[in-house]
């Protein structure tokens, strides 16, 4: 049995015992068209904060992850 084989028929017996919220979202991925870009479903807002964060990035404005850490530790 070939490595195609046994995940198509792990895929099948996760199929046959999922609840329909998992089958609808599989059949979502399925139908999905091939030109479909996540980004166009986004609000102006959320891209508008998407462009600033890579612009930050670009800038050096960023914060090492360490001193994230430090500053939220308490609460992780």
């Amino acid at each position: 049995m070939t490595a195609t084989e046994i995940l198509r028929k792990r895929v099948k017996e996760y199929i046959d015992t999922a609840d329909e919220k998992s089958l609808k979202m599989v059949q979502a991925m399925l139908e999905v068209e091939e030109e479909y870009d996540w980004w166009d479903d986004l609000s102006d807002g959320a891209k508008a904060s998407i462009a600033q964060g890579l612009k930050d990035t670009e800038e050096g404005k960023l914060t090492p992850h360490k001193e994230v850490m430090k500053k939220y530790k308490k609460w992780l």
